[in-house]
């Protein structure tokens, strides 16, 4: 509700393209021990949509739901919350600094954003799966653990992608209020 009260219209198309980016890029799952994981880009959604980020997180998770069983949507608010909560911290966190930054440590700081946002999601999936239940607890300790290697490439994959951006399109990527 707050979100889309926040919602900035001009951000609608680049909301649409994460929106879509994120869909794809968590439809693909790489097997990790007894789990498995896939890329969010969740920290990346923060920090350029800001509030925007969140009904793009939701649409996505519906969509998902809806065409392949993902997540299903009984599960809807919490897998938003878990994944949307993180954008929205990136970017309270990163966004102001971001402007003040250049060179490499756009790179750093966009790794740094990508990564907190997965520690995040995954702290959000493990506390979900622990406190549905005792006999959840094995699972959500073995999540938070699938989440570490998948740290390390959204922090690359958050960095590059955040250089990039800043370097061909800087009008991207505005503060948000």
């Amino acid at each position: 509700m707050v979100a889309t009260r926040r919602l900035n219209f001009e951000r609608i198309p680049q909301a649409a393209v994460l929106a879509a980016t994120f869909f794809i890029a968590s439809l693909l799952s790489v097997p990790v021990g007894p789990s498995s994981v896939h890329l969010i880009l969740n920290g990346l959604m923060g920090i350029i949509l800001g509030w925007s980020a969140v009904p793009a997180i939701l649409i996505a998770l519906i969509m998902q739901a809806v065409f392949f069983g993902y997540g299903g949507l009984l599960v809807l608010g919490v897998n938003t919350l878990n994944i949307a909560l993180p954008a929205l911290i990136c970017s309270a966190l990163f966004a102001p600094i971001l402007h003040r930054s250049s060179g490499r440590q756009l790179f750093y700081l966009g790794a740094l954003c990508g990564a907190v946002g997965v520690l995040l999601t995954g702290t959000l999936v493990s506390l979900s799966l622990g406190l549905s239940g005792s006999a959840y607890l094995p699972a959500a300790k073995i999540v938070l653990a699938t989440y570490a290697p998948l740290m390390l490439a959204e922090a690359a994959v958050t960095g590059f992608t955040l250089a990039f951006i800043i370097k061909v399109a800087p009008e991207l990527i505005r503060v948000q209020e």
